[in-house]
């Protein structure tokens, strides 16, 4: 992507981050976790490579789940939700994609945890899963989320 890297932050700004990678997949969770973190029906997410992320300014706090599963990232001063990081996946980031200008990077490609799902909500996702994709299923996703992203789809 030619406009990266883009830089992210929180409600209030002391918290930025960068991303140089672009995401590999954008989704909307519907756990129970998520719907209380965010106050909503559900929680976005642009997986990132880590590699490709960075804290640029501010010193995120842990909150929400602190291990030893993932672990939530929120900012000291506004307490906004930011990132986590999955145990088992260091190699990504799941960033907030509000953080960042990109309305493309807010689209949700998958729904995960729909099992959990509020009965009257709807995403426009193009694939929908009770609890998270498949492991052998994921490179296919990706391939096509890249595809997508592209404008080859």
């Amino acid at each position: 992507m030619p406009d990266l890297p883009a830089t992210g932050s929180c409600r209030c700004g002391a918290l930025q981050v960068e991303v140089s990678a672009p995401p590999i997949m954008t989704a909307a969770c519907h756990c129970r976790g998520c719907q209380k973190m965010s106050a909503s029906a559900f929680s976005l997410t642009a997986m990132v490579p880590a590699r490709g992320f960075r804290v640029v300014s501010g010193t995120p706090v842990q909150g929400g789940i602190k291990g030893p599963v993932c672990s939530h990232f929120h900012c000291a001063a506004c307490f906004a939700w930011v990132f986590t990081r999955i145990t088992g996946m260091e190699d990504l980031v799941n960033i907030r994609p509000v953080m960042f200008d990109r309305p493309a990077w807010c689209e949700p490609f998958i729904e995960t945890l729909c099992a959990e799902k509020l009965p009257w909500f709807t995403t426009p996702a193009r694939h929908h899963f009770d609890g998270f994709p498949p492991e052998d299923r994921f490179a296919g996703l990706m391939a096509e989320f890249a595809d997508a992203m592209a404008g080859r789809l």
